[in-house]
């Protein structure tokens, strides 16, 4: 039966995709009934399936069908049913199901939002949000493209999805097209993840071309190939093994498509779009999927690899990139004051202590804070959504024009949205770390202890030190927000969401808390007798070697703790009196603050080294030079020559010949005929004198030739 289950889970998103475009365009009620109950559906059978799994079924559980002929073969598509993929479809089911529920009440906001807020499209009767059924047909795609991608079983599809999923994003991310800002994160976000997408692309070329398939199981479990692969000298030499380059290059499609230093710009300025949006790409799909690819091809990348060795290059430079990403991220997200560009910059770093964890070789650890990730940051983006809402009733109420996402406007909305302020601080505090009770704590202390015992002792003290900025930037967030006094009238008059948006909220906060004691690790003092650490034993029997797990350490421990509560309590001593109008704390750090407010300038470093240069060439030398020197002079030019050649075949040949020949025989016969008529006399006399002359002549030829 599972068999059969797999195949299905994709299919209704995908179904009330078409019938949301073709049938239901016109009706809100319908198109958003159509989503909800698919999503539902998916939900119901990926929760079946994962049932089946955790239940003590055999995993892995595989189908395959015949797909694409290739000559005396056939390339083949199928399912594939891990406890990978068991997990993934357990926080993408339900994060995902909470988006679409969530929507309803985001999307049909009766008159609190102002018309300027999205210029272009002014409220419809009601307050539907303009293009409505549009919106729900998009991110029924968006998830039939994630759930395609993690039930599958093999690297093609996966690609499929992928890119599915990318224009997806570039359609919702510009949702609001009316808005220059939204136009302009909808092509750069689709333009960075291209970049990664190639060399992705370039890997499973190569690794087609080594191996002649793209399946799982005759890969990532097939020992034999495994070795095989990290045996064979890469195109580049002997020094690289061809696992190595293909590691790499499936890497760069994740640091594309998960936003990783350098290729992270596109993540804060997708924030342009529909918060739903924001937690579809953040929690549920997209970075998410950048980083199970990762974890899918681990036997790839860790190929000829074996615990407690050096780490090979291609781990180094994976571990290097996400402990940087941890870091520089969560710098960036120190100074941002719209609520939803914080948490974007949050997820950059979050992303990036995954990586880093994948990297230096702990698997579970990484496949672990992915989980608990999803919806803690799944929460905290639709609690951003609801604040947004709630700030933006009070600004149409009071009147007052502001930037409804801009934190230094709110404060005191613990008082006028009290469920939306209790679930986003758990949320809040599950992304700092907070001890013990939160799921966040258990999986990013399970990376920290995984660094510390294994001797990484420099990723250990960046991924503290993105630890510390992590507990600092969230209770900045949280205390800007929600303590204190109103700092504008919008805030002051601002509402609770309803039920449709704080009842997602609920469910995910509930998540957020105790998802995370699945994963104490062993040996922790008192809960882990009476608490098996499931994710390690469940999850690890992913991979062909068993998982050892590390001894319990305190050191990261206190640590992890001390970060989280230190981060914590100097956000609040920070901001827990900031008024209206006040410079913010963290400008005494003078040119520090100002290169965190813009960035690094990394926008400004790559627009001067590659979107300019780009431009000027394509204007110069393309546009100007090849475009309209050779491509239109060539055309010009054949044009030219066509018409003189046109013109010699006309007046030296059609005229005079065929057009003159034509003329010659029509009036000849007009003439002869003009000419002939005077012996048509009419009198039958004259036509037997006609008659005897010409008798008598053959007769007289007759016999003068006898």
């Amino acid at each position: 039966m599972i068999e059969i289950i797999s195949w299905l889970i994709p299919l209704p998103p995908l179904l009330a995709f078409g019938l949301i475009v073709l049938f239901a365009n016109r009706s809100n009620r319908a198109s958003h009934t159509l989503a909800i109950g698919a999503m539902l559906i998916s939900w119901a059978l990926a929760m079946s399936v994962f049932i089946s799994a955790v239940s003590g079924g055999e995993l892995p559980v595989s189908t395959e069908v015949e797909w694409l002929p290739t000559g005396d073969t056939a390339f083949n598509i199928g399912t594939w049913i891990d406890p990978l993929t068991a997990v993934t479809l357990f926080f993408v089911a339900w994060t995902m199901l909470a988006i679409f529920v969530y929507s309803v009440g985001y999307h049909n906001y009766g008159n609190a939002r102002d018309p300027e807020d999205r210029p272009g499209f002014p409220p419809q009767a009601g307050g539907i949000e303009p293009m409505y059924a549009r919106f729900f047909a998009f991110i029924s795609l968006f998830a039939f493209a994630m759930l395609a991608l993690v039930v599958t079983d093999n690297l093609l599809v996966l690609f499929v999805g992928w890119e599915i999923m990318g224009f997806c994003s570039y359609l919702l991310i510009g949702f609001w097209y009316g808005k220059d800002s939204a136009k302009a994160a909808m092509v750069k976000a689709f333009m960075t993840t291209r970049v990664g997408d190639v060399f992705l692309l370039l890997g499973l070329a190569y690794l087609y071309s080594l191996t002649g398939t793209l399946t799982y199981s005759e890969i990532l479990l097939n020992a034999e190939t495994l070795e095989r692969l990290a045996t064979t000298p890469s195109v580049l030499g002997p020094g690289t093994s061809a696992a190595a380059l293909i590691a790499l290059l499936f890497f760069i499609g994740t640091v594309g498509k998960a936003a990783q230093w350098p290729l992270h710009t596109w993540l804060p300025d997708a924030m342009e779009g529909p918060t739903p949006v924001s937690a579809m790409i953040h929690a549920a799909a997209m970075v998410s999927a950048g980083i199970y690819l990762i974890l899918r091809i681990f036997p790839l990348i860790t190929a000829g690899w074996r615990h407690g060795e050096p780490l090979p290059d291609v781990m180094v430079i994976i571990a290097f990139i996400g402990a940087f990403t941890a870091l520089f991220a969560a710098s960036l997200a120190i100074g941002q004051n719209d609520i939803k560009r914080v948490l974007a910059y949050s997820t950059i770093s979050q992303l990036g202590y995954m990586v880093a964890a994948v990297g230096m070789g702990a698997f579970v650890a990484a496949a672990f804070h992915l989980i608990t990730h999803a919806f803690f940051k799944a929460l905290l983006f639709l609690g951003s959504g609801s604040v947004i809402h709630g700030v933006e009733h009070g600004a149409h109420e009071s009147g007052e024009h502001i930037d409804p996402n801009d934190m230094t406007h709110m404060g005191g909305l613990r008082k006028k949205m009290p469920l939306t302020f209790w679930t986003f601080l758990i949320g809040g505090l599950t992304l700092a770390g907070f001890p013990i009770v939160t799921a966040g704590f258990w999986s990013k202390d399970e990376i920290l202890a995984e660094a510390y015992g294994t001797n990484h002792l420099a990723i250990f003290i960046v991924l503290a030190l993105a630890a510390l900025l992590t507990a600092f930037y969230t209770m900045r967030q949280i205390t800007l927000t929600f303590l204190g006094e109103p700092r504008s009238k919008a805030a002051e008059h601002a509402i609770e969401s309803k039920w449709t948006m704080t009842a997602p909220l609920a469910m995910l906060a509930l998540f957020s808390l105790t998802i995370g004691w699945a994963g104490i690790p062993k040996g922790f003092p008192v809960l882990s007798s009476f608490i098996p650490n499931w994710v390690h034993e469940f999850v690890g029997a992913t991979l062909l070697e068993p998982v050892e797990s590390l001894e319990f350490n305190v050191i990261p421990l206190l640590v992890s703790v001390g970060v989280a509560l230190g981060g914590l309590l100097i956000g609040y001593l920070m901001y827990r009196r900031q008024e209206a109008g006040a410079p913010d704390p963290l400008a005494r750090l003078g040119r520090v603050y100002v290169w965190i407010q813009n960035k690094y300038y990394f926008d400004e470093l790559y627009d001067f080294l590659f979107v300019r240069p780009l431009f000027w060439i394509a204007e110069t030398f393309v546009y100007r030079g090849l475009d309209r020197r050779v491509i239109d002079g060539t055309l010009h030019g054949v044009a030219g020559l066509a018409g003189r050649l046109g013109g010699f075949l006309r007046n030296k040949i059609d005229l005079p010949i065929v057009n003159r020949s034509g003329d010659f025989v029509g009036e000849g016969i007009k003439t002869a005929g003009y000419q002939g008529r005077v012996i048509q006399t009419g009198r039958v006399q004259a036509y037997l004198i006609v008659g005897i002359i010409f008798a008598g002549a053959m007769l007289s030829y007759i016999f003068f030739l006898s």
